[in-house]
């Protein structure tokens, strides 16, 4: 499998993910490219993948939208610590599962153990990311951020 048909299951996985994890209508953009720096204004989380491609995926929204998300999901509000701690929960979910979608094109991966973001961050250490808008009903915009980095 070519590295083109990989970054197109992964998008495609990453699209069913959210569509099977979250409870709510979900539309998203056209993948656009975008170069570094990525700029992350309030909250996300970063999940490595490893395995017959190397990368990350970044989930970025405002605090807001992971707070309503995470309310969807267990009819409660959270935060702080525990917003915090959902959001990183949120993107094993997302992962896991996009690792799972991939499983069935014969792509293996695995994930790393999330690492959150919380305030203004610049991701650098990329040439190119593939950049995805999911609109959320009721909720409003994340970001999906996928990065693949090249073979050696």
């Amino acid at each position: 499998m070519s590295n083109s048909e990989h970054i197109t299951t992964i998008l495609n996985g990453t699209i069913h993910s959210l569509k099977t994890i979250l409870p709510l209508n979900i539309q998203t953009s056209a993948p656009t490219l975008t170069a570094e720096p990525y700029i992350q204004e309030e909250m996300g989380v970063l999940i490595g993948l490893v395995g017959d491609l190397k990368g990350r995926v970044i989930i970025d929204g405002p605090l807001k939208s992971f707070g309503d998300i995470g309310a969807s999901m267990f009819g409660m509000p959270l935060e702080g610590e525990m917003l915090e701690s959902f959001t990183g929960e949120f993107g094993n979910m997302v992962a896991g599962s996009l690792c799972t979608y991939a499983g069935g094109d014969n792509l293996d991966l695995d994930i790393t153990p999330p690492t959150v973001m919380v305030g203004n961050t610049k991701l650098y250490g990329f040439q190119n990311a593939f950049r995805l808008v999911a609109t959320i009903e009721g909720i409003g915009n994340i970001t999906i951020l996928l990065t693949i980095d090249e073979e050696q």
